[in-house]
């Protein structure tokens, strides 16, 4: 493979990662995902729709 044929699959990659800053940790994302989740259940249940 060429550079010149390497290089639009390189700068495509580039352009379609999408999303906010990488931070490295996803730790509170997730804590937070599934705080949101049982936060959830717990709403749906006392509402009596389960």
């Amino acid at each position: 493979m060429t550079a010149t044929a390497a290089a639009p699959t390189t700068s495509a990659r580039r352009r379609s990662r999408t999303g906010g800053p990488e931070d490295g940790s996803k730790l509170l994302e997730n804590v937070l995902g599934w705080t949101l989740v049982v936060v959830i259940a717990m709403f749906v249940t006392q509402l009596g729709l389960m």
